[in-house]
């Protein structure tokens, strides 16, 4: 029995920083109690994270101790896990496009799989299920720039698609101008309207 919490470790600390196992993954190994208990146990001592039901991480070890793992890399890391696709929230996006100051301050990503909460350490990451127009240009700029108007809303879509055509690559801007059909109207309309001015 005790190749089997071995087994557990071993296979946690070889993957990257936030990669996610289950104990589903070692069934083939001892019964499901005793690989519950084993998990429970990592858990307890510190060894594992559990970061939601059935879904641990390792901690990241270094000369200064441990700590948790970035929240982007486990929540990238559950989506590959689960055949998702996980992108950052419009707020963080328009942060990142120089669309507003404000820094959201809840971690907040969406994804194509159900809505779920992750509890790391002491703060929870919320990962929202979102339509799949918001999702249709991945985690390139363009993608970003959607997710960002998205939050903007209407009332600023104009001054924020004159500022972001200025300062997103060519093939960006072209990307984003070329979704328009499966964007909702007011969006739609307003890109065309920027894209109109030549």
């Amino acid at each position: 029995m005790k190749s089997l919490p071995k087994a557990i470790l071993k296979h946690a600390l070889s993957l990257p920083e936030g990669g996610v196992l289950s104990p589903k993954e070692f069934l083939h190994l001892g019964s499901r109690s005793a690989v519950d208990q084993a998990f429970c146990r990592f858990a307890k001592e510190g060894k594992l994270l559990r970061v939601a039901r059935g879904t641990y991480t390792a901690p990241v070890t270094s000369r200064f101790g441990s700590r948790a793992p970035a929240p982007e890399k486990i929540v990238h890391a559950l989506a590959e896990h689960h055949g998702e696709v996980v992108v950052s929230h419009g707020a963080s996006a328009a942060n990142s496009l120089g669309l507003t100051q404000q820094v959201p301050i809840r971690e907040v990503y969406l994804t194509s799989g159900r809505t779920h909460k992750l509890q790391l350490d002491h703060s929870e990451i919320l990962v929202r299920h979102a339509p799949r127009w918001m999702l249709a240009l991945g985690t390139r700029q363009a993608g970003a720039a959607v997710r960002a108007l998205a939050w903007i809303g209407p009332g600023l879509v104009q001054q924020s698609l004159v500022s972001l055509r200025q300062t997103l690559p060519a093939a960006e801007w072209q990307a984003l101008a070329s979704s328009r059909a499966m964007l909702p109207g007011w969006m739609a309309q307003a890109i065309g309207k920027e894209a109109a001015r030549g």
